[in-house]
């Protein structure tokens, strides 16, 4: 019996080992018919998803290229409506920079102004001072020029009048260095802006409101008239 039992078992452990070897060879098999079926070339029917797939990669490159051109309009439109639109607001710093800009604008212009007015006033003033003291001293011309008229022919020869000759030239040449200059008045047209008439005659020797006498010279200073000329108007 046990033998029996040995035989039975060794014949199964047999058939086992067979079956496995089949199996084994099976799977083998079909390892190589799948594995030639990878290496066979390309059939006719096996381009045509090759087609597809090239038709859909043109299809998305075209789609591609209408987005990138539908992009680039988009851009160019959202550049014009920037340029022909609404400008941007202006940030805050940049706001700030223009008011101080054109408050220190406004500030120059008004510095400027007032240099030129104040430069104004003091030329003015200056002239009032000047015209002041030209004044003053006028009398003391008046004085030379009659003490001189005064002078007979065997006096001009005493060294004191040729002195006091000497210092009135010298005086009214500094005074015609700064712009001081007596008035025309005998034998010209009688002028209310320069002339100050005291006397009226009648006389055939001169024409009609012509002045025929000085009382007192008359002069300016510059353009302005520091004192008129007292003169005598004849017809």
């Amino acid at each position: 019996m046990d033998k029996e039992k040995d035989m039975n078992q060794e014949k199964t452990q047999e058939e086992m080992v067979k079956e496995a070897v089949e199996e084994a060879k099976k799977a083998a098999a079909e390892s190589e018919q799948a594995q030639e079926k990878e290496e066979e070339p390309c059939t006719g029917e096996q381009e045509e998803p090759l087609e597809e797939e090239a038709d859909e990669d043109s299809d998305k490159e075209a789609e591609g290229a209408d987005q990138e051109s539908a992009d680039a309009d988009g851009a160019s439109g959202e550049k014009k409506s920037r340029f022909f639109g609404k400008k941007n607001k202006k940030d805050k710093k940049d706001e700030k920079i223009e008011e101080l800009t054109d408050k220190l604008t406004r500030q120059m212009a008004e510095f400027d102004n007032f240099r030129k007015r104040t430069e104004k006033e003091k030329s003015q003033m200056y002239e009032i001072g000047a015209k002041d003291i030209i004044d003053k001293i006028l009398p003391v011309v008046d004085n030379f020029e009659r003490g001189l008229g005064a002078v007979t022919e065997e006096e001009k020869e005493n060294p004191f009048v040729q002195g006091m000759d000497k210092v009135y030239k010298q005086l009214m040449t500094t005074l015609e260095g700064i712009g001081v200059k007596p008035i025309e008045a005998v034998g010209q047209e009688f002028n209310p802006d320069f002339h100050n008439a005291v006397m009226h005659e009648e006389n055939e020797e001169f024409g009609e409101n012509i002045i025929s006498e000085e009382f007192q010279k008359g002069y300016m200073y510059r353009d302005s008239v520091v004192r008129h000329s007292m003169v005598k108007v004849a017809n």
